[in-house]
């Protein structure tokens, strides 16, 4: 199997926020099949379609970032039983314009974090309403809803044995997802 690039989008704009502890954890767990590399979305202007004819250099230069990798993992905090506004903007920013997005056929994964006991049930079933429409083929299982993230780190490290195992299973199905999916 061909060593796949994954861009990995963190949903949450914190330094050290649990979302962007577990996409660290999930580049360490990574099998050698795949390259994850976090992709910062901070810096994106919100969309509005008025710039589609003059874009922002900063969808120019996401867009063509974007297109270098072969799947996208989305890795979400839950806000408001929601999907963080920045997140949603990348998506939006990589769709655009009509027929040009990024993000189509692309393989797709989704890994919700979130301090209380639901996982960030919600988000995580937000975004899928999106890529769906934006034509990412999302794995459906395993799902991984990171639950009491508080407690799983000890500093940056995943200290959780039983966090560790199924986040494991997790990147490992999705690399089986990503090279079926792959061009």
């Amino acid at each position: 199997m061909a060593t796949r690039k994954i861009a990995v989008l963190v949903g949450s704009l914190r330094k050290e926020s649990f979302t962007r502890k577990v996409a660290k954890a999930l580049v360490l767990l990574a099998p050698s099949t795949l390259e994850l590399e976090i992709i910062e979305i901070g810096q994106l202007e919100m969309y509005n379609q008025d710039d589609d004819p003059s874009p922002p250099p900063t969808y120019v230069e996401f867009r063509e970032k974007i297109s270098q990798f072969d799947g996208i993992l989305f890795c979400t905090p839950e806000y408001n039983r929601s999907v963080p506004a920045v997140l949603k903007n990348a998506v939006d920013v990589g769709s655009r314009p009509p027929g040009k997005s990024v993000w189509s056929g692309k393989p797709g994964g989704i890994v919700s974090v979130s301090p209380g006991a639901l996982g960030g049930f919600g988000a995580n079933h937000h975004l899928r309403q999106s890529l769906m429409a934006v034509n990412v083929p999302t794995m459906q299982q395993p799902e991984a809803y990171v639950g009491n993230a508080g407690k799983l780190f000890e500093g940056a490290e995943l200290i959780d044995e039983a966090t560790t195992v199924h986040l494991q299973k997790y990147i490992d199905a999705f690399a089986t997802w990503v090279e079926r999916h792959a061009d």
